[in-house]
């Protein structure tokens, strides 16, 4: 049995009759008529009834309305302004001069979807605000429905936008003019400059940003290029935003740099000690609550600084992490840690604040810091800060790297540890300074191993050939709000000890003023003697250190010394006696007193006992010459002292 088919129709379209004709050509006439005489501006009342019920805000057209129809119709309209919020202060969020919007008519008709290939306006203004409640002016209607407006390009002839934030303090004013990229079909850029505040702090800004349509879309990158000036601190992000009025999510390259770390306290809420002048320049991003600055580089002063950081929001305080390297590190860019500026000769990077700071110190009689702590700063957010220098640069002093772990909880802030390579030995310290109170009182553990005697003092000649190794521990508390004040009330104890060396005979002399001897070694050239033990051991009670035992011993001398020195008043009253264990003549072995300040000490013999041997000199040569050398013979010899040498372990 054939299967049978059912024949095509086909469809054919008929020649129009003369009367269809002249129908079709009569309306298109009457549509080409109304086109060029409709009076556009009857519309303006129902497009503003449209707006106003898409936005619940109020929206008016206050000039001429004119339409071009086409397969792509062109709107033109003059004198715009939309409503605000109902808090703000203010009752327009937008106005316009003048508005050229261009809409595809078939995707509208047949798709229902509105595509805008072009948008242009001259002389805009937006006003950008946060209400009483954070929520900003710019977000309103219902936006539960799916968006079918598809926006392709917004040109602006000289736009103003103003963005506030009365919670942050920041206020900004910014000029805004569209831009062609350099790729044709590329959505016009934007051009900005402004300036305002931010956080508080004078604000000026300038740079490149993507189409503001590009801000409704909350889900993709807007890419940003700017420059921001606050003060002494600039910064320069490049890079990509989602939703960059929350700042919910970002990916930039940050450079910041200025003259003071300090001053990015009040900008973006992190304390820092004072610093030299840095920059540093990294990649900034933000997960969640937590904003990220990893691998950055840079210098700070005339050190290297590289590493990551992060702070964490939406604590009770913000929580800083950092884990920072330094491949060389010098040494006076940490002086901010203590109060005390970087040094500030012409080699030295250093703000003039800082320059004036110094000139001031060294005008000072005093030499230990006395700026207080920023009490608000180091209650204002909790840290985590690692820090490790593999070598450290500085003159005079041979320290060699460092290891630090800052810890800030609540306002307690813990170095544990802080360690220093010096000497070829090391310094251990923990330091614990409780800022809770209105009165910092702090406490320090620190404990010296093997330093080298020679590399202690590099530039001094007498120390180059000597040999030894030092010691010590220090545990001390004290309270004040400045180093000065910390150890000016310290109480506790101070130990130092060296054990078995050499060191300089021509020093030893000099020490105990043996005058042939030490003519002998300047003309024969100096030599060594070898030293037994040295040692200081220190009460200290409220800022002042008492000797309890005191003595360096060789076997050529043994000095003996008592006294005190003052951290309260930085004043030094030490008496050092040297007990010859030879036999010279010219030996004005008199007791020699330390004394003076820190800033500027002396070291002289007690001219008392001096003069009371010269008289008897003077007295003796008075009768036969050769008989006044007598007064300057030592018998000796000295006792050794009863020392070890656990100290150099």
């Amino acid at each position: 049995m054939t299967a049978t088919s059912t024949p095509r129709r086909r469809f054919a379209l008929r020649p129009l009759s003369r009367t269809g004709a002249i129908v079709i050509g009569v309306l298109a006439a009457i549509i080409v008529v109304i086109a060029v005489l409709f009076e556009w501006n009857w519309l303006r009342r129902p497009i503003e009834r449209i707006v106003e019920w898409q936005t619940g805000r109020s929206f008016h057209i206050a000039g001429n309305l004119d339409v071009d129809l086409g397969r792509v119709t062109t709107a033109r309209a003059e004198g715009l302004t939309f409503g605000n919020a109902s808090w703000s202060r203010v009752p327009t969020m937008a106005a316009a001069d003048r508005a050229e919007v261009s809409v595809e008519v078939f995707p509208f008709l047949f798709r229902r979807e509105t595509r805008i290939p072009r948008v242009r306006l001259t002389h805009p203004r937006l006003r950008l605000e946060t209400g009483p409640e954070g929520v900003g002016n710019w977000v309103f209607g219902d936006r539960s429905g799916e968006n079918r407006t598809r926006f392709r390009e917004l040109w602006i002839d000289d736009g103003r936008l103003l963005f506030l934030d009365p919670v942050r303090k920041t206020d900004l004013d910014i000029q805004l003019s569209s831009i062609r990229q350099a790729t044709p079909d590329a959505p016009a850029a934007v051009d900005l400059k402004g300036k305002g505040r931010w956080a508080g702090n004078a604000l000026t800004l300038q740079g490149q940003v993507a189409s503001p349509l590009a801000l409704r879309d909350t889900d993709k990158p807007y890419r940003i290029d700017l420059r921001a000036r606050a003060g002494a601190t600039r910064a320069h992000a490049r890079g990509t935003l989602l939703d960059p009025f929350r700042l919910r999510d970002f990916d930039l390259r940050l450079m910041l740099a200025g003259q003071d770390m300090e001053d990015l306290f009040p900008l973006i809420g992190i304390a820092t000690p004072s610093t030299p002048p840095y920059r540093l320049d990294g990649r900034f991003t933000r997960d969640g609550n937590t904003w990220r600055y990893d691998d950055f580089t840079g210098v700070v002063g005339d050190s290297d600084l590289a590493g990551t950081a992060s702070v964490t929001v939406g604590r009770e305080r913000p929580l800083f992490k950092a884990n920072l390297v330094s491949k060389r590190l010098d040494f006076d860019d940490l002086a901010g840690f203590v109060g005390a500026p970087p040094q500030t000769d012409a080699r030295e990077a250093s703000n003039a604040e800082q320059r004036a700071e110094a000139a001031a110190l060294a005008a000072d009689a005093r030499v230990l810091p006395d700026t207080p702590y920023n009490l608000a700063k180091l209650r204002a957010m909790d840290a985590d800060v690692r820090w490790k220098a593999h070598r450290i640069n500085a003159p005079g002093l041979p320290i060699d790297d460092m290891d630090a772990h800052l810890l800030l909880d609540a306002g307690l802030l813990r170095l544990e540890p802080l360690n220093f390579g010096v000497a070829q030995g090391d310094i251990r310290s923990q330091i614990r300074m409780d800022a809770r109170s209105d009165t910092i009182r702090t406490q320090a553990t620190i404990a010296a191993r093997r330093l080298d005697l020679g590399e202690l003092f590099p530039q001094a000649e007498l120390t180059k050939t000597a040999i030894g190794r030092i010691g010590g521990d220090i545990k001390i508390t004290g309270t004040g709000n400045s180093v000065a004040g910390i150890l000016g009330t310290a109480d506790g104890d101070i130990a130092l000890g060296m054990g078995r060396g050499q060191i300089s005979n021509l020093l030893m002399e000099l020490a105990g003023l043996d005058i042939a001897e030490s003519l002998k070694f300047l003309v024969t050239r100096d030599k060594t003697v070898p030293v037994r033990c040295a040692f200081g051991d220190f009460a200290v009670k409220d800022g002042v250190m008492d000797a309890r035992s005191l003595a360096f011993d060789t076997s050529d001398t043994i000095i003996v010394g008592t006294g005190r020195i003052s951290l309260k008043d930085e004043t030094l009253d030490l008496e050092m006696r040297p007990r010859p264990k030879d036999r010279s003549i010219l030996a004005l072995r008199s007791p020699l007193v330390v004394g003076g300040t820190f800033k500027d000490p002396s070291f002289r013999p007690d001219f008392k006992r001096l003069g009371l041997r010269g008289a008897v000199a003077v007295a003796l040569g008075s009768i036969a010459p050769p008989a006044a050398l007598l007064a300057t013979i030592e018998v000796g010899p000295g006792e050794d002292s009863a020392c070890g040498g656990q100290y150099a372990k």
